[in-house]
């Protein structure tokens, strides 16, 4: 393998022919998307069977994947994605792994202080601030392929119905019809990006493209 210089200045690898060598990727790192988006879909899947009351009782169980899955290994996935040159990837999992290790972490410290309905419109608050970067995020997914921008638009309506059911509970409920509608779009959500990480991981053994995602 030598080198030769390029228009610009720089150098260009080329073959023993002179042929330019194959362009490569980051040597040795593998797409950290596919773990991202499954680490987002499993934890929120869980999360939503529950919001949509489909269970009504036991929600505990996901502090576990909010903190380990959706948290820490998706906010891993994210810092991959800087390492790869990837602005949308590196901001949206690196966001939604910071969201899921503060959602295990609002859980265990419910404020106590609480007074009328202060507790659900500060719940609501910080769902719709969520529901706010979501929108935008889908705005630029539409660039990166259809299946990420699904996954983005339902995530958008699964935080905002969320907070609106926040925003019009009683002090005293726990939850409502909005509130459960969130819940459904958030199963919805979690299957799109289910299918998303599916189809990247598959694409990528297969050699081929085996699950289209539609990329723009």
């Amino acid at each position: 393998m030598a080198e030769t210089a390029t228009r610009s200045g720089s150098t260009q690898a080329t073959t023993p022919t002179g042929a330019p060598a194959p362009a490569t990727t980051s040597a040795g790192l593998a797409d950290p998307a596919p773990l991202g988006l499954a680490g987002f879909a499993l934890t929120t899947f869980v999360l939503s069977v529950f919001n949509s009351g489909m269970i009504k009782t036991g929600d505990g169980v996901v502090l576990g994947l909010a903190l380990a899955y959706g948290g820490i290994a998706q906010f891993a996935a994210g810092m991959w994605e800087f390492v790869k040159g990837n602005t949308f990837g590196a901001v949206a999992f690196a966001s939604y792994g910071g969201f899921w290790i503060s959602f295990w972490w609002l859980i265990n410290h419910i404020p106590a202080d609480a007074k009328g309905n202060d507790l659900h419109h500060g719940l609501g608050a910080f769902l719709l601030a969520w529901a706010i970067f979501t929108a935008y995020m889908f705005i630029a997914s539409t660039r990166v392929s259809g299946a990420v921008a699904l996954v983005f638009i339902l995530l958008t309506l699964a935080f905002l119905f969320l907070a609106l059911g926040q925003f019009t509970m009683s002090a005293t409920d726990t939850t409502n019809g909005l509130y459960k509608v969130g819940g459904w779009i958030g199963i919805l959500t979690a299957l799109a990006a289910w299918y998303a990480s599916f189809a990247a991981v598959t694409n990528f053994t297969f050699k081929r493209t085996v699950l289209p995602t539609m990329p723009r």
